[in-house]
């Protein structure tokens, strides 16, 4: 999975800095010149998307979002793997259908010619955000529970693995 990771890192190191270059120009634009680049709110809307879901991916891959962990804390191995399965399979589907509803999108859109507002580009490929994200996250998801089912099962009696922490 280390394409993967990196992948992910470039995609938000990019993004990122595209939205920060962009909002820049528009600004600078807007004050010095008196001309507002109306077209760059199409282009960093949709790059927000893709940062965002790419960065939720990250955050999956890392372990970095905010959860409430006392009755896995205080449980037993079975209801551990339990709470993994549980939390897991709920995630996944989330980003399961995020997925398809944003492939079906995506297809809509590619089949009725759809434009976009100020640039004229075809607007699937800035939509392609979501499911690219959602299968980012699908994959995270599958991964970290196959790792934290692992640690939990590998566990000592009664001890908290560190791989989870």
């Amino acid at each position: 999975m280390k394409f993967l990771d990196y992948f992910e890192e470039i995609v938000l190191s990019v993004t990122f800095a595209a939205i920060t270059f962009i909002t820049f120009v528009n600004i600078v634009s807007r004050n010095v010149v008196n001309l507002s680049l109306s077209f760059t709110e199409e282009i960093t809307v949709n790059l927000l998307v893709l940062l965002t879901f790419v960065g939720t991916a990250l955050g999956v891959r890392r372990y970095a979002h905010l959860g409430f962990t006392l009755l896995f804390d205080k449980g037993n191995k079975l209801t551990k793997k339990a709470i993994v399965i549980i939390s897991s399979l709920a995630s996944g589907v989330l980003f399961a259908v995020l997925l398809y509803y944003g492939m079906d999108m995506v297809l809509f859109q590619m089949q009725i010619n759809q434009t976009t507002p100020a640039l004229g580009m075809p607007q699937w490929i800035l939509s392609s955000a979501l499911p690219l994200g959602a299968l980012l996250c699908l994959i995270r998801t599958v991964q970290a529970m196959v790792e934290e089912y692992k640690a939990v099962s590998n566990e000592e009696n009664g001890a908290k693995g560190d791989e989870l922490v």
